[in-house]
């Protein structure tokens, strides 16, 4: 399932719920769903802040690293 698929899947289940509720089912997946999209935005994040530099008035550069 890519990404564009979860985010339909987790709307969908969104609407649902505003309407009429959701099953007992439907809660786990929409947990679920919700929980591969956090870790994806979390990986994205910090895949881009492992390539991230700071750069100096000076000119001096400086990677970014975990804390």
């Amino acid at each position: 399932m890519n990404m564009n698929e979860v985010i339909a899947r987790i709307n969908q289940l969104a609407a649902k719920n505003k309407a009429e509720g959701l099953t007992p089912e439907e809660l786990v997946e929409r947990d679920k769903l919700r929980r591969i999209y956090i870790d994806s935005v979390k990986a994205n994040l910090v895949g881009q802040l492992e390539h991230t530099t700071i750069v100096y008035p000076d000119g001096t550069t400086k990677k970014v690293t975990h804390k």
